[in-house]
């Protein structure tokens, strides 16, 4: 694992211990890296509204957004999910945060890594991720 890859992850862990999860006791942490260098993390946040809920992407995502605007893209992307048991749990992002993930990212060969069967970390791409990924033209 690279230096870099291994700070990410050790971000996602620990923002995974702050995830407000009370009905479904899986949390989960995220933390991107955006073009500027600088690391956004995010939680989970759920409620009794379901599904009004955060997912931990869409919470570091907007934390990027909100800091650097307009120009907030991701370079790379580290998540990390647990069960009430602190357990960690195989867990990709879900389609809503792939779409996400996409749309702010640099290109499709944007690196996600997250834990995987037998405690491996499984590193792709979000294009492989979400190889169609919608889009609309750019507006001025």
């Amino acid at each position: 694992m690279s230096e870099n890859r291994d700070a990410l992850i050790a971000a996602a862990r620990a923002s995974c211990g702050h995830a407000h999860a009370p009905y479904s006791g899986i949390h989960v942490g995220v933390a991107l890296r955006s073009t500027s260098g600088i690391v956004y993390c995010g939680t989970n946040v759920e409620n009794a509204a379901y599904p009004l809920g955060n997912c931990a992407e869409t919470s570091a995502i907007a934390a990027g957004v909100a800091a650097e605007g307009a120009q907030f893209r991701i370079a790379e992307t580290a998540i990390w999910a647990t069960d009430r048991e602190g357990r960690a749990l195989a867990c990709s992002p879900c389609g809503g945060c792939r779409q996400r993930i996409q749309e702010l990212a640099v290109d499709s060969q944007v690196s996600v890594h997250f834990p995987w069967q037998g405690g491996v970390i499984r590193t792709t791409s979000i294009g492989e991720l979400l190889p169609f990924a919608f889009s609309l033209p750019a507006r001025s």
